[in-house]
């Protein structure tokens, strides 16, 4: 059984939402309608995460956070949406994979002056994409819950990981080896993006693309490498290495 997705709505006064990944234009994504699920309920929350935004944990017991949270309302300035990317899968190239079964919400920005950052939510499980391929989008409430422990004790255990906000539960059937219940994990991070977002492109011979993919990345997150005058100044090399270096210690933990 489906709910019909109504009006956006307004979540957290003086928290913004937006979306600077889809300003990057539709090469990058494809805009995603979540599929809306009856009889949403919360499974587990973590705290710490909803500190991340600035946010008391006790908003996610209300009704109105947990119907965007599963895909049921729109917040106000979200624009959902699924990337684009390609890579390997067990060790082969699998050429153009994307977000088969997520959907990349936006980003919530605290009211200035408060000390949480910006952080992108992104909901595992919300339905089906253009990248969905065979599957069916969905995601069951077993491996969302190992998942969301995973994703917390890695955290406690110092290792840099996209970060579980909560799990939320649905009586939507989903069906695997057999019938279980739909679930939808959402996920924090300053970014979703991936190598295989650069591979895409990279793969393609799309540069410009490429080129774009890699300045949003610089200014956003390592500005640094602008002024960087290790390996002749260049913006991208230094980014590269920033990259492979930062990806090295946290493979090492």
């Amino acid at each position: 059984m489906h709910t019909t997705p109504s009006e956006p709505i307004s979540l957290a006064p003086g928290w913004r939402w937006t979306n600077s990944f889809a300003a990057l234009g539709t090469d990058f994504y494809a805009p995603m309608a979540t599929q809306p699920m009856a009889g949403p309920h919360l499974v587990g929350f973590s705290a710490s995460a909803a500190e991340l935004l600035g946010l008391p944990p006790d908003v996610l017991q209300s009704e109105a956070w947990q119907s965007v949270l599963i895909g049921n309302q729109t917040a106000l300035g979200s624009q959902p949406l699924s990337s684009v990317y390609s890579g390997h899968q067990f060790g082969v190239w699998a050429g153009q994979l994307g977000d088969g079964r997520a959907a990349l919400l936006g980003e919530v920005t605290p009211p200035p002056g408060h000390l949480a950052v910006a952080q992108e939510i992104q909901l595992k499980g919300s339905g089906l994409t253009p990248y969905s391929r065979m599957g069916d989008g969905r995601a069951v409430l077993r491996s969302s819950i190992r998942e969301f422990l995973c994703s917390e004790a890695m955290h406690g255990l110092g290792i840099p990981t996209t970060r579980a906000l909560c799990v939320l539960g649905a009586d939507h059937p989903v069906y695997r080896e057999q019938p279980e219940t739909a679930a939808v994990v959402a996920r924090l991070a300053p970014s979703f993006i991936r190598f295989g977002h650069f591979e895409h492109f990279c793969h393609h011979n799309l540069h410009p693309q490429l080129r774009q993919l890699a300045d949003y990345v610089i200014d956003r997150f390592y500005p640094a490498c602008r002024t960087d005058t290790r390996l002749n100044g260049n913006a991208y090399a230094n980014l590269l290495q920033a990259v492979t270096e930062r990806t090295a210690k946290m493979v090492a933990q």
